[in-house]
């Protein structure tokens, strides 16, 4: 009650304060200051990097816990990290790095670059796209904090029930799992509804599907793939919410439910999920080994059906997760060659990458070397794949370490690799300035070896017998050298990254300030200042083809022509509403794990439900950026 106390006297002193009742000046100063201005954001262009920089956060966080991990597994029979510790680490670990930091990174170079490269000024639903971000921080927060208060989740990242139920995980661990990423999830939903929108609609005149660049066709298949996927997922974490919170029994095999129910739900989305951040991973190389090959991509409309059924068969095989439940030779079967048919036209994606090389004018920019990099690793991480989509291969492999390298072989090998590619390429568009090259490249060869290192040798660590999961491990059978390797190499992903930090660092005390085209690009981003006006294009661009400002520029061009004449731009007003309801969402899930009094919880939904009432109230038109300032700043830009 004490807390609800606080909580009540803290909204009663936020409320005075946007009723201008406590101090108008203080409220004017805070309205006019940058804090404010970020936190109620709805530039598509800001809230992409507060997306990078909230998931770069949580991923040095997900690092951290990851490098305990293989602390603990240094040498056998080590105690540093055991029993609950240990299995809160590796739980956290996954459930950090896919859902906190691949997913927001990505989201981050999505709306940073999704509307510059269609020629929008904006997405098309601007206010949700800020309360996307901030449901998705609520949630991320709400998660990390179960390490403060309480304990947290240690069923692994898959939550199996019976383990995630109340009876193997008494504690509230597993509650912040499930409220953590309701919340998240629902940003999520919002943010992929948001880029399909934009995209079918809101594409400048002549820029027709065929000619959109791959990274906007990716982000397109994905967001399509995530309308369809998180449901499965939402609904799976509703029904666990009730069987922990109030005794329902969904999955408790014990009263009439069943386990693998949950294993169905949760796979029909965990599967899609791989290809949710490996698809713009593929968008991100081929932008950027097309650029960097100076050469058109080779195969594009090859390249837009291998997205388009990789994006279909990504349903159909999440059943390979589930070989060894019991489910019937016929079942696995059919699935088992689902699975292997993806081979097919992540191929088509393979070969085309090279064959836009082979010829090609290459530069070995930091951003070139970690996609030439990340093709050998992922055809690693593929192959794999493949040998685990053999049942009787998988009855072997199951729940061993080399499950373990195949999927970071694929999810590091691939997504972070593609984002470390698309951080070095988009950083100007981001912030106006180069990252240095030369901390770029001992940032890619410390990160390339040592990730090699770690999960090479757990190839083999699983072929000896080695299980996933466990904290410890016998000595005499082989597997010191190997685990002693594996910790060694994550060090130098540590290195890697460090060098990364420094390189943001010292870019932002004095990094080169970039110009519009600094790569001499192809695709539309390329044709704005870096970094962009709020407005985007002062002109919406008019496409004559596929690579579009590339088009331009050998036809003796140095810029976009005009789709339009030049006018006043109408622009979307900044809004506090979204991190409002984003608190009300984080004080309900707050409010339901503290299991037994659930007035916080009905706090704050009674606050999503005034701050949806605001928003339903809102009549704020936005403005006008009148044709003067607009002329004003492109003089700018040009001198």
């Amino acid at each position: 009650m004490g807390t609800l106390i606080v909580l009540v006297v803290l909204a009663l002193f936020l409320i005075a304060i946007f009723n201008g009742g406590y101090n108008r000046t203080f409220l004017e100063r805070v309205k006019n200051s940058t804090v404010w201005d970020w936190l109620t954001t709805v530039d598509h262009k800001k809230i992409g990097i507060l997306y990078f920089l909230s998931g770069f956060v949580f991923f040095i966080i997900g690092g951290i816990e990851a490098l305990l991990i293989r602390l603990q597994l240094i040498v056998p029979h080590n105690d540093l990290f055991v029993g609950d510790t240990f299995n809160e680490l590796i739980t956290m670990h996954g459930t950090t790095m896919i859902f906190l930091a691949a997913m927001p990174m990505i989201f981050g170079l999505m709306n940073v670059v999704i509307p510059l490269q269609i020629g929008a000024r904006d997405v098309a639903f601007p206010f949700l796209n800020a309360l996307g971000f901030w449901l998705f921080t609520a949630g991320g927060l709400l998660l990390n904090l179960s390490w403060i208060f309480g304990g947290a989740p240690d069923a692994g990242w898959t939550s199996y029930t019976q383990l995630a139920l109340n009876e193997y995980s008494p504690g509230p661990g597993i509650d912040y799992y499930v409220l953590g990423l309701q919340i998240s999830g629902i940003g999520t939903l919002i943010g992929a509804l948001n880029f399909m929108v934009t995209i079918v609609n809101m594409r400048t005149p002549g820029m027709t599907f065929l000619r959109m660049p791959m990274f906007t066709w990716t982000t397109f298949v994905t967001s399509g793939l995530i309308l369809f996927a998180f449901p499965a997922l939402t609904v799976g974490l509703l029904l666990l919410m009730f069987d922990r919170l109030f005794g329902a029994n969904f999955f408790d095999h014990a009263m009439g439910g069943s386990a693998v129910l949950w294993q169905h739900l949760f796979w029909i989305f965990g599967h899609p999920e791989v290809y949710i951040v490996i698809l713009p991973a593929f968008g991100i190389m081929s932008e950027v080994i097309s650029t960097f090959s100076k050469k058109r991509l080779f195969g594009y409309e090859s390249m837009v059906i291998a997205t388009t059924v990789i994006g279909f068969l990504g349903f159909m095989v999440w059943v390979h997760h589930m070989f060894t439940v019991g489910l019937g030779p016929v079942a696995n079967s059919v699935f088992a060659v689902a699975t292997m048919s993806i081979a097919v036209p992540t191929g088509v994606k393979v070969f085309n990458w090279l064959f836009t090389m082979w010829g090609g004018e290459l530069r070995f920019t930091t951003a070139m070397l970690f996609a030439v990099g990340f093709i050998p690793t992922f055809v690693m991480g593929g192959m794999t794949g493949v040998m685990l989509a053999l049942p009787p291969a998988d009855f072997q492999f199951q729940d061993s370490y080399f499950v373990v390298a195949h999927f970071h072989y694929v999810l590091i090998g691939g997504t972070v690799m593609a984002l470390f590619a698309g951080s070095y390429y988009w950083w100007p568009k981001m912030f106006g300035k180069l990252l240095d090259e030369k901390l770029g490249k001992i940032h890619f060869w410390f990160f390339f070896i040592g990730f090699h290192l770690t999960f090479f040798p757990q190839h083999f660590l699983g072929l000896f017998g080695m299980p996933r999961r466990v904290f410890t491990y016998q000595s005499g059978v082989n597997l010191e050298t190997l685990n002693l390797i594996s910790t060694i190499g994550v060090f130098g992903m540590v290195i890697g990254t460090l060098a990364f930090m420094f390189n943001v660092v010292k870019t932002f005390k004095k990094g080169v300030q970039a110009s519009s085209d600094p790569w001499n690009g192809r695709t539309l981003e390329w044709a704005c200042a870096s970094p962009p006006a709020p407005y985007n294009f002062a002109q919406l661009p008019k496409v004559r083809g596929y690579d579009a400002f590339w088009l331009e520029k050998e036809a003796g061009n140095k810029e976009m022509q005009p789709a339009e004449p030049l006018a006043p731009i109408h622009m979307p007003s900044n809004s506090h509403i979204p991190i409002l309801m984003a608190i009300g969402f984080f004080v309900a899930g707050f409010g339901f794990i503290a299991r037994g009094d659930f007035s916080m919880a009905i706090l704050g939904l009674v606050m999503v439900f005034i701050t949806m009432f605001m928003r339903s109230f809102d009549r704020d038109p936005g403005y006008y950026i009148p044709v003067e300032e607009i002329e004003r700043t492109e003089k700018g830009v040009k001198s």
